[in-house]
């Protein structure tokens, strides 16, 4: 069973794993992560920010965060920072991750945006969850929140 958890005051334990597990793929997200919580630069704490910890089995899993998207000429917010552990991949860990992330989001605000631009896999997933391709920002994807 996948459980979320809000990370406020400091990283979760078991995050060196997960940076580690990213710094070994390329992965540049988790260290940005890193380097911005340590400066203060982004803690996700700002209203309509969140930063969400999937723990399986009792290990951190993944991570994913969402923040105010500065670019968009509407209120929006940006999904960041989304990695799932190798090992804890095809379990619905990033699913559930983007899942809470996305409702927190469109309670707020319309307008959700991603870049998918770090792995091949990560259009498809994106497009998946319901975000369409657009580059007209900062982003490469788009979800707007249904009327109706």
């Amino acid at each position: 069973m996948i459980q979320l958890v809000r990370i406020i005051d400091d990283l979760p334990d078991g995050f060196d794993a997960l940076l580690a597990d990213a710094a070994s793929e390329g992965v540049g997200a988790m260290a940005r992560l890193a380097e911005g919580w340590a400066s203060a630069d982004q803690r996700f704490e700002d209203d309509g920010e969140a930063l969400l910890g999937a723990l399986l089995a009792g290990e951190l899993a993944g991570i994913g965060g969402l923040s105010v998207e500065p670019a968009a000429t509407e209120p929006a917010r940006r999904m960041r920072r989304l990695y799932v552990r190798p090992t804890f991949r095809r379990q619905g860990v990033a699913r559930t991750l983007a899942s809470a992330l996305i409702q927190e989001a469109l309670d707020q605000v319309d307008l959700l945006t991603c870049n998918a631009a770090a792995s091949p896999a990560a259009a498809p997933f994106w497009e998946a969850q319901g975000f369409s391709p657009n580059p007209s920002g900062p982003w490469t994807h788009l979800l707007r929140r249904s009327v109706g």
